[in-house]
């Protein structure tokens, strides 16, 4: 009897976790949201046309736990997954969980909090812990260093050009708000497709900045093995958003390094009709010389110039944050004057 009450009784947290061919890491994924402390949910798990062990783990795992809920479909692509899976989610809020990654037993509650501390918040992050430690290159550890150093939804906001700043399996949204976006195929990362439209939307993202996300660094994983997840169809979502946003009125802007940061981004706005009238560099030997039609001029010449959108496309925290402070004692507001958009 108390199953069944269980099952009647909408939960306030769907966990929605997709899986495909996840039978090794997929055991303790469940385990991990089964021991959810301070909340009511549910888990929906979508499998999409897996080959391997992963339907019946799951269904075995159901058997046990009436909060985990199966929905076998066939293979027909994460995007399709995920859409299907919102669905029939009956929680308040969606929590994005992958099949290879384990959550802190406080994860749900914690980020549920948040929503509920500010009812203007569509969504939140959280801190990540990148594993297994061994695997890790030096861009994995500064892209994790740099995911937690991002604290409220204004770091959100003012780096969500940089890099995505909300890891995927770390979203816990508002149900209406994931259902109003939903999932698309774009031809790039559908994660940060969703970042971005909702940003573009006016809904405010934010981060608890507490690690309740172990997330697994494999090279089988769909983000590092997918062509939709490689770094020029990053690119290409920034110059999308960024030619229907800050630059939509305004065919020229002012780019701010071309390295080759700053030259895979002009290349992918110049599909947008979108070209630097100038382009500012600090090397003394580009000074003067033209860049695709473009000026290159020093930082100092800044003031100068027709008041137009400027982009700093340069790799690297450090330098961004030099770039930043110089810009402001220029008297360049960001968010409003300048992004950035490594």
């Amino acid at each position: 009897m108390t199953t069944q009450r269980n099952r009647r009784r909408a939960p306030a947290v769907s966990v929605l976790l997709p899986v495909r061919d996840a039978a090794t890491t997929l055991p303790a994924t469940l385990r991990s949201i089964a021991r959810q402390r301070g909340t009511s949910f549910e888990c929906v798990v979508v499998d999409d046309g897996s080959r391997d062990e992963s339907v019946a783990l799951v269904r075995a795992f159901a058997e046990q736990d009436a909060r985990f809920r199966p929905l076998v479909r066939p293979r027909r692509g994460l995007v399709a997954a995920l859409n299907a899976g919102l669905e029939i989610c009956r929680g308040r809020y969606v929590a994005r969980m992958d099949a290879d990654d384990v959550m802190h037993r406080c994860r749900l509650v914690r980020q549920r909090a948040a929503l509920e501390r500010d009812p203007a918040l569509a969504a939140v992050g959280c801190h990540v812990r990148i594993f297994p430690r061994r695997a890790l290159g030096p861009g994995m550890r500064a892209y994790e260093a740099w995911l937690c150093s991002l604290r409220g939804e204004a770091d959100v906001r003012r780096d969500a050009f940089v890099e995505c700043p909300i890891a995927h399996p770390t979203l816990f949204a508002r149900c209406e708000a994931m259902r109003a976006l939903g999932y698309r195929e774009a031809g790039w990362p559908e994660d940060y497709d969703w970042v971005l439209r909702a940003l573009s939307r006016g809904l405010r993202l934010g981060v608890v900045p507490e690690r309740l996300l172990a997330w697994r660094a494999d090279a089988t994983r769909l983000s590092r093995s997918s062509p939709t997840y490689a770094i020029d169809r990053f690119v290409a979502c920034k110059a999308h958003f960024l030619a229907e946003g800050f630059l939509a009125e305004s065919p020229a802007y002012v780019l701010w390094g071309h390295g080759g940061t700053g030259r895979a981004l002009r290349s992918a706005l110049a599909a947008h009709g979108r070209t630097p009238s100038h382009i500012v560099e600090l090397h003394p030997g580009r000074i003067g010389q033209h860049i695709h039609g473009a000026p290159v001029v020093p930082p100092d010449a800044l003031p100068r110039l027709p008041r137009r959108p400027l982009l700093v496309s340069v790799a690297g925290e450090a330098p961004r944050a030099q770039i930043r402070a110089a810009l402001a004692r220029m008297g360049f507001e960001e968010g409003r004057d300048f992004l950035c958009a490594a």
